[in-house]
């Protein structure tokens, strides 16, 4: 179990041979790297599961690896596009999750230099089209750990700024927390040689344009968002996790964004947000220990509005109607009088 999706393992990949999983895509959300939310955002799951097997099904096409391997629909697997019914299953090759070893308070990837086939690569590959209010990269220029120039740019940036090329940054992904590093420390840890490392730089913006290009038929703006990759049982470099949706990307229509922001921002306003920010403030690895409340529940009426945001964004990024829901600027003027 994850904290937004439930895996079941069909075949346990083993040594060099991959398996086979199923991917249960619930309505479960998570921030602030606390976990599962004790609430739910009805009809999420299968918006995720759509807007991921669209994207994968893409990529496929352009003869880009992946791990996906179709959804399940009325108990069998298929392609989206012969799908009846939205579905919230999505069938995936599986790779070992080879984690480092947490030791004297820095985590060991010495297994990473042993091991070369199947198995996922402990990063998360970043890319950044704009920095929209809200992103991290504001953040690390405050504190100093980048400077414009990082960025490619001349100057300190401004909240919504558009940016001359994509940026591709990069964090470590099996930590208790995440932690943006160098790319020479990506490589070091993960075992990647030069080339590898090029490779996930093309590979991330070739699908960074992809989704652009999609998003941008409906006026939506494609910022910032996420990858997960591994290595086959030939090495080779496939997008595996999912793609493509309001969870791994920062979407973003008429300066309102369509992604967790919505909740993100609802809950920086609450008691629950301060504890976190004090308890990572003594101890980065072990912070949750220091957190004695609990997240607060949504408001119907956020909660109701929350999920159209993701309905109503599968919709329209995937031209076919899979859910009853209004047209997305309905649903964003609707979540702004509320918010404001």
């Amino acid at each position: 179990m994850g904290s937004v999706k439930d895996i079941v393992v069909i075949e346990a990949p083993q040594g060099e041979k991959s398996g086979v999983g199923k991917f249960i895509f619930s309505d479960r959300f998570s921030v602030f790297d606390w976990g599962k939310i004790p609430d739910t955002i009805p009809n999420k799951g299968k918006a995720i599961c759509i807007m991921g097997a669209f994207f994968f099904e893409k990529l496929e096409k352009e003869n880009i690896k992946t791990h996906y391997m179709g959804v399940v629909d009325g108990g069998k697997v298929t392609r989206l596009s012969d799908a009846k019914n939205p579905p919230d299953e999505m069938i995936v090759k599986l790779v070992r999750v080879l984690k480092p070893e947490l030791r004297e308070g820095k985590y060991d990837y010495s297994i990473y230099k042993k091991e070369r086939v199947n198995f996922l690569i402990p990063l998360e590959v970043i890319y950044r089209n704009s920095l929209p209010e809200g992103s991290s990269v504001f953040r690390r220029l405050k504190e100093g750990k980048i400077k414009p120039q990082d960025l490619g740019l001349e100057e300190y940036p401004r909240p919504g700024q558009r940016l001359p090329k994509t940026i591709v940054d990069i964090s470590t992904k099996l930590e208790s927390t995440d932690r943006y590093i160098s790319w020479d420390e990506a490589m070091e840890i993960a075992g990647l040689s030069e080339s590898e490392a090029d490779r996930l730089k093309e590979m991330t913006i070739f699908a960074s344009d992809m989704i652009t290009s999609q998003t941008e038929k409906k006026r939506i703006n494609n910022d910032d968002g996420k990858f997960e990759f591994a290595f086959d049982e030939r090495r080779s470099i496939m997008f595996v996790d999912v793609l493509g949706t309001p969870d791994e990307c920062r979407f973003i229509l008429d300066g309102f964004h369509i992604s967790k922001e919505v909740l993100r921002n609802f809950y920086r306003k609450t008691s629950w947000y301060i504890e976190i920010e004090e308890a990572k403030k003594k101890d980065q690895v072990m912070w949750r220990n220091f957190v004695k409340s609990s997240p607060p529940k949504l408001p119907d009426d956020i909660k109701n509005l929350v999920s159209q945001l993701y309905t109503s964004c599968c919709n329209e990024i995937t031209e076919r109607d899979w859910f009853k829901s209004p047209p997305l600027s309905d649903v964003i003027r609707n979540l702004r009088s509320l918010l404001d």
